[in-house]
């Protein structure tokens, strides 16, 4: 049973519990009626452990050996609580039926709407097509051969090798109507047989050779006459070489609208037995017996005519246990049973089903081995260059993870670790040694030439570490008014010299302070340097996880492929709504109509809704995190476009809001881009 039937039936199993009010009864029929109750309450338990067809069929089976052998369902003598058990077994057993026929209609929709989806995937594609013909190729051969044998048989014809040359089997499947295929033709594609066809190989048109007196005129018409019949015969070759793969994608059409006829139908049945829930409610929660047993027969009454498909037959107002019960026992034993029966000859007459496993991989099977083969002898006999190519890729692998991803993320390791003490460009013991370097200089010349104190070389050594050489430039002022005479005595030089480490000094300093700037963008610039190999082993990581998770259906909510789904279904729900498709198989509504506050929709597009919703609700069951919000919210608005009490628009209004709610979260948006 589908998680949609039982949400649909849980609260009907509720009132079927059995109310236990005894009344006073004689001392006579105490005995009997014991074992009656004993009888009751073990059928009962019965059926709520076991809801198979076959246990509710025992079921009845023992209930009606009670009625004959006991009369344990006769209006005699019978307490309050045998009254009570009996009406729980019998609303146990059609709500047990009720599941049981929304179950069998449920399934046989779905299971030709998952055959119309991949007849339809198969005729999009013309490739697709021709592979499925060669796929099929065995069955259609194995066809043929079996009529070729039975009408020599038929003939008496002797089966030989010349019987099966084209002019043999031309005599012997004459074709007397070119309108329609021959018998070869239907063994080949069955479909034919309800879908009569013409081969037409439209010739080419004949063109007039015109004669002109101008020999330019003939010489172009006779070459337009000659590219026309070029164009014709090309023209019927192609049709000729196409024609297999034609008739193989009408073969899937055909198979399309088989499909959707029995899946609108279905559809339909399913959507008036949603519509038969009240009726079933109401025969539950009737507080009179004798009510509840007419509204239960009623409902009998009405689901034997869904199931069966007929006109609303006249209700034979017989309201006792024994007529109810005869009545649930032929929707259990035959009724249910019968449409089984009939819906699996439907697919399988028409070959509805797609093929077995085995014919959709037979070509692999015959293909792959001699290729496998094929490339094993190929890469031994080249296993010298292929050991030299694997070698080269083992070392650029090897390489490229050493030298571009470990060696740079140390480097990383190291620089965090060391800190900014060292420099890249200059180091401060340098820059140091330089300045102390122009303080002795300048001190030596400021006490041999100015005569300073030592307080006065305090001061200018406090003056040259903030870069002041004022003592000095005067000296060289002084010095550059009789260059020749200063040079000769040393200061000019000495002074120059000076000038010359003060310069060396700037250089240094401003180079510590690109140093500095350096060091405080270090970090960055090796993270910049790894970023390139990071970003390439992300990429193909991701794509090995995508392989191995997404590409097969799996990953984040079941992968693009089944969010992709999902997406299509809301679309799909979203157009019955609007649209409320017109049923074409005539079909009458034989349950009452009931006034009701909300816009219905009709029974077809009610049954195409909750195929669309009960895959909605079988992909939050199976893909979406357990017990989390989205998934609890998601069945939420499932059970919502579930619920039959809501009408089209009410559920226009919940689609709207799942676009909202989950849109986003799952990704719609980007599988519709």
């Amino acid at each position: 049973m589908s998680t949609f039937v039982s949400h649909i039936v849980a609260d009907l199993s509720v009132k079927t519990v059995p109310a236990t009010a005894p009344t006073p009864n004689s001392e006579g029929v105490q005995i009997s009626s014991a074992h009656s109750k004993e009888a009751l309450r073990s059928l009962f338990v019965k059926l709520e452990q076991s809801r198979s067809p076959d246990a509710l069929r025992e079921c009845i089976e023992a209930l009606q050996n009670l009625e004959y052998n006991q009369q344990l369902l006769s209006a005699g003598l019978a307490d309050g609580e045998e009254h009570a058990l009996r009406r729980a077994i019998l609303s146990k057993v059609a709500v047990e039926l009720y599941a049981q026929a929304l179950t069998t209609f449920l399934d046989e929709a779905s299971e030709a709407e998952r055959e119309l989806e991949w007849w339809s995937d198969l005729g999009r594609s013309r490739r697709q097509v021709a592979y499925y013909l060669l796929q099929t190729l065995p069955i259609r051969v194995a066809a043929v051969s079996k009529v070729v044998l039975s009408t020599l048989r038929t003939h008496n014809i002797p089966v030989r090798l010349s019987t099966f040359k084209p002019s043999s089997l031309r005599r012997l499947f004459p074709s007397n109507n070119t309108l329609r295929p021959n018998t070869l033709t239907l063994a080949l594609f069955p479909h034919l047989h309800y879908q009569p066809y013409s081969i037409a190989l439209t010739s080419p048109g004949s063109t007039k050779l015109s004669i002109s007196s101008s020999p330019t005129q003939t010489a172009t018409s006779a070459y337009s006459a000659f590219v026309h019949t070029l164009y014709g015969v090309a023209r019927v070759c192609s049709t000729v070489a196409t024609l297999p793969v034609d008739l193989a994608r009408g073969e899937c059409a055909f198979k399309q609208k088989e499909l959707t006829r029995i899946r609108d139908e279905r559809a339909e049945v399913l959507g008036m037995l949603v519509d038969l829930r009240d009726k079933l409610s109401a025969a539950l929660e009737a507080p009179d017996s004798n009510e509840s047993l007419f509204t239960l027969a009623q409902f009998a009454h009405y689901l034997q005519a869904i199931i069966n498909g007929e006109e609303t037959a006249p209700f034979v107002e017989d309201v006792s246990p024994g007529r109810v019960l005869e009545s649930l026992a032929v929707l259990a034993s035959l009724t249910l049973p019968s449409h089984r029966s009939l819906h699996n000859a439907d697919v399988r007459i028409g070959n509805l089903a797609r093929p077995s496993r085995l014919t959709l991989v037979w070509p692999q099977l015959v293909l792959l081995p001699p290729l496998v083969l094929y490339a094993i002898r190929s890469a031994y006999a080249s296993r010298a260059s292929l050991e030299e190519f694997v070698q080269d890729a083992v070392d650029t692998a090897k390489g490229f993870w050493e030298d571009w991803i470990l060696a740079p993320l140390r480097d990383i390791v190291h620089t965090v670790r060391a800190g900014r003490d060292e420099g890249v460009i200059v180091t401060k013991e340098s820059l140091r040694a330089d300045l102390d370097s122009l303080e002795r200089m300048t001190l030596a010349l400021a006490q041999e030439k100015l005569n300073y104190a030592p307080p006065q070389l305090q001061a200018l050594s406090r003056q040259v570490q903030t870069g002041d050489l004022t003592a000095v430039m005067q000296i060289y002022e002084e010095d550059i008014k009789s260059p020749l005479k200063s040079a000769v005595q040393g200061t000019l030089l000495r002074s120059l010299f000076i000038q010359v480490q003060k310069a060396k000094v700037d250089i240094n300093q401003a180079l510590a302070g690109i140093d500095k700037l350096l060091k405080s963008q270090e970090l960055t610039f090796a993270f910049v340097g790894v970023a390139p190999a990071l970003a390439i082993v992300y990429g193909f990581v991701g794509y090995l996880r995508n392989v191995w998770s997404g590409g097969r259906g799996r990953g984040r909510y079941g992968g693009k492929a089944k969010r992709s789904s999902v997406w299509l279904t809301m679309r799909r729900l979203e157009r019955l709504l609007v649209a409320q498709p017109a049923s074409h198989h005539h079909r009458s509504h034989p349950v009452p109509s009931m006034q009701k506050t909300v816009v219905t929709v009709s029974p077809l597009t009610s049954g195409l809704v909750l195929l669309s919703v009960t895959h909605l609700r079988q992909y939050a069951e199976t893909t979406l995190p357990a017990n989390s919000r989205l998934r609890e919210g998601f069945l939420e608005d499932v059970a919502d476009l579930e619920d039959p009490s809501l009408g089209r628009l009410e559920k226009l209004r919940v689609l709207d809001r799942m676009w909202r709610s989950w849109g986003e979260p799952l990704g719609w948006n980007r599988i519709a881009a």
